[in-house]
């Protein structure tokens, strides 16, 4: 089995020959490692994780008790076929996380790095997640999704399928989405955009210039009654230089989805 002898293995774990251990991991009680695992250095694996191979994991991931990833796809036409998990570097899985790995569809699932996978959260097969990432408590991502950097899913909220959320983007508790959410949106209820995230813009180091002119850009598409290619040439035409701005505008002209309608603020949201 190649395991560096520095490993600390825990003498109940369970841990397949096929396995590859970097000489730091460290792996806990009753951990079961199955197939084809390839663990990078500085990886802690906690009590009675579960690790399902083909799987490759970066360096100095935490995993937590009774996570699962790599397990087949949650997919009526999947036969077994040996798609795989890949996971990036800093990422933390806290107790009863689940990622599934790919279908013949795309065959992989992708986690990027430092991302924060909360109690309970769960990603589904062929998605793409950027990094810096959260999914708080009970967040359900469906198969086939792509997060960008820096999305916040906030609790016990749910994304169908094929669904794209740009960067910075934020969907409230206990809500869900249909559609793709554009970068620095807020949604909250179900398909309902609020607002922009500007706290999420400040902590990520946009400037104010920045901030300002994707709130120019968000009351354009939002607020001025226009269909959505009206606004979107009418965000070009006046806010012509900013970054930020035309990741908004290539966005949404990427959708294949289409994005949700704005209703009224609710209290301490700002658009």
């Amino acid at each position: 089995m190649p395991i560096r002898p520095s490993a600390r293995i825990h003498a109940t774990a369970v841990i397949s020959p096929e396995a590859e251990l970097a000489g730091d991991v460290v792996i806990g009680p009753y951990v079961t490692i199955e197939g084809s695992v390839k663990i990078g250095s500085g990886c802690s694996i906690r009590p009675g994780a579960h690790l399902v191979g083909p799987l490759v994991m970066g360096t100095d991931n935490s995993v937590y008790s009774g996570a699962i990833l790599g397990e087949c796809p949650q997919h009526l036409k999947y036969n077994g076929e040996p798609t795989t998990l890949e996971i990036g570097d800093g990422n933390i899985f806290r107790e009863n996380v689940s990622i599934h790995r790919g279908t013949t569809q795309s065959w992989t699932t992708k986690i990027g790095n430092d991302n924060f996978f909360m109690v309970n959260s769960h990603v589904a097969h062929d998605c793409r997640i950027g990094n810096r990432c959260i999914l708080a408590n009970g967040a359900l991502v469906g198969g086939h999704c792509n997060l960008e950097d820096n999305v916040y899913l906030s609790g016990n909220c749910a994304v169908h399928q094929f669904v794209r959320i740009g960067r910075l983007a934020l969907l409230s508790g206990c809500s869900a989405t249909t559609k793709d959410i554009p970068p620095f949106v807020i949604q909250q209820n179900i398909d309902t955009v609020v607002g922009v995230n500007i706290v999420g813009m400040r902590r990520a180091g946009m400037s104010h210039e920045e901030i300002a002119n994707i709130r120019k850009a968000f009351k354009i598409l939002y607020r001025e009654g226009l269909v959505i290619p009206n606004a979107l040439s009418r965000i070009e035409q006046e806010i012509q230089s900013c970054g930020p701005v035309r990741e908004l505008v290539a966005f949404i002209r990427n959708s294949a989805r289409g994005i949700n309608p704005m209703r009224e603020r609710g209290p301490g949201l700002a658009a």
